[in-house]
């Protein structure tokens, strides 16, 4: 087997070993920025209780301005 053909079908392997592990890489980032957004949003979970927050906090905001 030429050596040249070997070196070709190494490369080959590892650069699809790099691919897969750029695509794991990828979801897992993608995973925590929807965690994050959805954290934010507050989707999902019940509203905080605003007993304990000063006079005008977690009122509508106007942003017509």
């Amino acid at each position: 087997m030429d050596m040249s053909l070997v070196v070709a079908v190494l490369a080959s392997r590892a650069g699809a070993i790099q691919q897969q592990v750029a695509n794991s890489v990828l979801k897992s980032n993608l995973d925590t920025e929807k965690s994050t957004v959805l954290t934010l949003l507050g989707a999902g979970h019940q509203s905080p209780s605003l007993d304990n927050v000063g006079p005008g906090i977690g009122g509508n905001l106007n942003i017509a301005a």
